[in-house]
């Protein structure tokens, strides 16, 4: 039958007294030291004591009075190693462990002769023999603590980076996703409503019918691709062509609405890039034309996809009025070099008044 934690204490306390009283009949101090130990023992078991270490400086005093008295009650002894190593903290603890010592100490050399040196030495190095170990133990217990409080510091710090990155990663994942959408809402939508505008200008009693259908058509491709974009889905031209046939069919598209020359000319060996690579020049295209309807004037206009040795590079240039300052407010632009630019690329725009534009887009021929 096992003993309950919470009776130990007094199991300690009981033994030595039992032994005193079959010794000797104890003396009326030790049985009034013994019941307040044990009161003491129950004030602190069950009373929330606002200062712990009190009730531990109480119960070595006690000890160490029973011990004084009688050197059975040394048994007691581990009892105040527990409470003060629970309940007193750095720097009072070293403190506190080798009065303990002293006490059991006393209680070990109790029948040595204190009156002579030798027996001043031996009681010395008896209450030494205690606390030196103990106290040894008390700052090894305290390195311990220090060294899991700063595990624990530690892993805290490291939760909340990681908190903290991740709710960095969504934030990029949000922007990044709303880019993604403004740039493809520019690229497809805008740009289709764009064209729609121009056709029904252009229309009159005798075009109006070639207008309106092509406006129709415009109309139903703008949503088809919104719905793709939305979708994260590949472009319509290049979901069952390569980059060379879809730039053939978006520029022959854009050549019917706008009644202006567009030759598609591919040089160097054709091979395959990656898809986000086609993706980012097809849209680089569409932007370079839609901005030659918009703004050149143009009567003629080129596009070139050039297989180079480590490189893609595609240029779109027009006979149109040019400009001498790119736009800084163009977000078209602007989503142009962002997708290219992600890739590693490059984007670089030629142009002068009278001269043409051109539009230059390279991405490497590996996208890491």
């Amino acid at each position: 039958m096992s003993i309950p934690v919470a009776r130990w204490p007094y199991v300690l306390l009981a033994l030595p007294a039992a032994a005193t009283t079959l010794d000797h009949r104890p003396e009326p101090a030790e049985l009034l030291l013994c019941a307040g130990v044990a009161a003491w023992l129950a004030a602190g078991m069950t009373l929330r004591w606002r200062h712990q270490w009190v009730f531990a400086a109480g119960l070595v005093v006690l000890t160490g009075a029973l011990v004084v008295l009688n050197p059975l009650f040394g048994f007691l002894t581990p009892l105040p190693y527990v409470y003060v190593f629970r309940t007193i903290a750095f720097p009072w603890q070293p403190v506190a462990v080798a009065t303990v010592a002293a006490v059991a100490g006393t209680a070990q050399a109790y029948g040595i002769d204190k009156s002579t040196l030798g027996g001043v030495a031996v009681w010395v190095a008896v209450m030494a023999g205690n606390a030196i170990p103990m106290c040894a133990y008390a700052f090894v217990a305290r390195k311990a603590e220090q060294q899991e409080a700063e595990r624990a510091q530690l892993l805290a710090d490291n939760v909340a980076l990681q908190e903290q990155l991740l709710a960095q990663a969504r934030e990029a994942g949000i922007r990044e996703e709303r880019q993604r959408m403004a740039r493809e809402f520019h690229d497809t939508l805008a740009q289709g409503l764009t064209g729609i505008v121009s056709q029904l200008r252009a229309a009159d009693d005798q075009t109006w019918a070639r207008h309106v259908r092509a406006a129709t058509d415009l109309a139903r491709e703008s949503l088809d691709e919104t719905r793709r974009s939305f979708e994260a889905l590949r472009p319509e031209p290049l979901r069952t062509a390569r980059l060379t046939e879809a730039l053939t069919n978006v520029a022959g598209r854009w050549s019917q609405l706008h009644d202006v020359e567009v030759s598609v000319t591919t040089t160097g060996d054709t091979r395959p890039i990656a898809p986000e690579a086609e993706f980012a020049l097809l849209r680089a295209a569409q932007e370079a034309l839609a901005n030659v309807a918009r703004h050149a004037r143009a009567s003629r206009v080129g596009v070139t996809l050039s297989y180079l040795e480590n490189e893609v590079a595609l240029d779109v240039r027009d006979d149109g009025r040019g400009f001498d300052k790119i736009p800084a407010n163009g977000f078209g632009l602007e989503a142009m070099r962002q997708r290219i630019e992600g890739l590693k690329g490059t984007v670089q725009i030629e142009s002068e008044p009278g001269g043409g534009t051109g539009v230059s887009a390279r991405v490497p021929l590996e996208v890491r």
